[in-house]
């Protein structure tokens, strides 16, 4: 496992930390879970990009769907 340390604005972290307290969570396991959703939807960009490109129009519009249903679940 790999330390990583950012600089972040003193608001941004106060909202952080607000934000995994109200989940019950450690920043640390708040800035992972945030961290893996990002990678999740960026792969899943990536992935739908070589699909759009060998022409699989149908298994592209299915990659979105699923994107855009993440989008709508991280929302709440």
């Amino acid at each position: 496992m790999s330390t990583l340390t950012i600089r972040l604005p003193d608001d941004t972290a106060q909202r952080l930390k607000a934000l995994a307290k109200s989940r019950g969570l450690s920043t640390n396991k708040l800035v992972e879970q945030l961290s893996a959703h990002a990678l999740a939807a960026w792969d899943m960009e990536n992935h739908f990009r070589a699909l759009a490109a060998t022409g699989n129009v149908s298994r592209a519009l299915e990659i979105l769907d699923r994107l855009d249903a993440e989008d709508r679940r991280s929302d709440h």
